[in-house]
């Protein structure tokens, strides 16, 4: 338990921002499941469009700390190489 105030304001501070994160990471995974989504329908301007909105999400977890880059980079090649795959 935290005794001295600066402790004490750096777990409220820290709760407050636990819960920001998890809203970011939440949201960014919505826009992953609607590509996804949108893939396993089979219809690849969808699936194009969708994954046109998620890639700058993704990228913004990345500067908002929620991911590193390699991971976010990791996540759109996967996407991008599926949606593309769908054309073939």
């Amino acid at each position: 338990m935290a005794n001295s105030p600066q402790a004490k304001k750096r777990a409220r501070t820290s709760e407050r921002r636990a819960a920001i994160n998890k809203n970011r990471r939440t949201r960014i995974k919505t826009f992953i499941r609607r590509v996804e989504e949108a893939i396993a329908g089979g219809d690849q301007a969808v699936a194009a469009e969708a994954f046109k909105n998620a890639q700058p999400e993704i990228m913004r977890g990345v500067t908002k700390g929620i991911w590193h880059k390699s991971t976010a980079s990791r996540k759109v090649s996967r996407l991008a190489k599926r949606v593309k795959a769908m054309a073939a």
